[in-house]
C-alpha cells in the first residue's frame, strides 16, 4: 500500500491552523494516490500545550468530524492524534478513520512521560483494527520507547501486519541536523518491531518549536520513519522547519504466527 507520512507544523493552542495544515498535508496525499496518510500526535492543540484543559474535545467530536469529512471527500484513511476530553479526563489519543469517513479505531496513548501526568490520563487498552489492508495495530509516540516495547510487541501478537504511530519528537533547542538524535531513541526501537515480526512499522513526527507547557522552548525536529517488513528505512527531512510529505509504498506483514509460535519463531531468532 502507498502511505503518506505527514510530518506536520503544529502550533501550540492554535487548533484552526493546524487542522488547516493538516487539511493541505490530506490533499496532498490523496493527489499522491496515498491510500492512507499518517499525521502527528496531538496535532490539533500540540503536545503538552496548557490549552488541553479548557479546548480538548470529545471523540467523536467536531475535531474528529472534520477529519471524517475529508477523509470521505478524498476517499482515503487517514490516521492522526487528537487532544481527546471524556467526562472530567483528558486523553492523548489516536484514532484511525476509513475512507468513507468512519472512525474505526481509537488507541490512549499508555507509556505518558512524567510530564505527561498533568495533562493526559493513562490509556487501558491495545487493539489492533481489520481493515480491507489487513489488520493495523496503532500506538503513540513513547508507547514506542525500548523500555516499553512491549506494547509494540503486543500488537504484533495480537495480528497486527502494520503499526502506524502518531508522535512528536522533542529535542532541546541546541540539536542541530548534523547531530542525528533519533537513531538509538526511534530507529532502534521501531526497526526492532518492523525486523522482529515481519511487519512494517510508520511513524511521524510534528516539527517547530514548543511554545508553552514543561518543555517550552524544545523543538521537534522531524525525521518521520516508516521502517518495511524487511527492514529497510524511510525518513522525513531533518530540521524543525520540515513540514512536509513524503510517500512510501510498503508491502503488508503476512500474519505468519499465532500465539505461541512467536514464541518459538523469536528464539530462532536470537540463536
Amino acid at each position: 500500500m502507498k502511505i503518506g507520512i505527514g510530518q506536520l507544523l503544529v502550533e501550540g493552542g492554535e487548533p484552526s491552523r493546524n487542522l488547516e495544515r493538516a487539511k493541505r498535508l490530506i490533499e496532498k496525499a490523496a493527489n499522491a494516490s496515498c491510500e492512507l496518510i499518517l499525521l502527528p500526535e496531538t496535532l490539533d492543540l500540540a503536545w503538552t500545550h496548557p490549552s488541553v484543559f479548557e479546548e480538548a474535545e470529545t471523540i467523536p467530536g467536531t475535531r474528529s468530524d472534520y477529519f471524517c469529512d475529508l477523509a470521505k471527500k478524498y476517499a482515503i484513511w487517514i490516521c492522526l492524534g487528537l487532544t481527546e476530553k471524556n467526562n472530567d479526563k483528558r486523553y492523548n489519543s489516536s484514532i484511525l478513520i476509513s475512507s468513507t469517513g468512519d472512525i474505526v479505531h481509537k488507541h490512549r496513548k499508555i507509556n505518558l512521560l512524567e510530564v505527561e501526568f498533568p495533562f493526559y490520563s493513562i490509556g487501558t487498552q491495545l487493539s489492533v483494527c481489520e481493515t480491507p489492508f489487513g489488520k493495523i495495530g496503532i500506538n503513540i509516540c513513547a508507547d514506542n520507547y525500548m523500555d516499553a516495547l512491549c506494547l509494540g510487541h503486543s500488537l504484533a501478537r495480537m495480528g497486527a501486519q502494520l503499526i502506524l504511530a502518531p508522535s512528536s519528537w522533542t529535542v532541546d533547542h541546541s540539536i542541530t541536523e548534523e547531530m542525528n538524535p533519533y537513531e538509538d531513541k526511534w530507529i532502534r526501537p521501531l526497526s526492532e518491531l518492523a525486523t522482529t515480526y515481519e511487519i512494517p512499522v510508520v511513524s511521524t513526527t510534528s516539527v517547530g518549536y514548543i511554545v508553552g507547557g514543561p518543555y517550552e522552548g524544545k523543538k521537534m525536529m522531524g525525521s518521520s520513519l516508516a521502517i518495511s517488513k524487511s527492514g529497510e528505512i524511510t525518513q522525513g527531512e531533518l530540521n524543525e522547519f520540515a513540514s512536509d510529505l513524503k510517500c512510501v509504498e510498503l508491502e503488508m506483514g503476512e500474519a505468519k504466527w499465532k500465539g505461541t509460535q512467536f514464541g518459538e519463531m523469536i528464539k530462532s531468532k536470537t540463536k
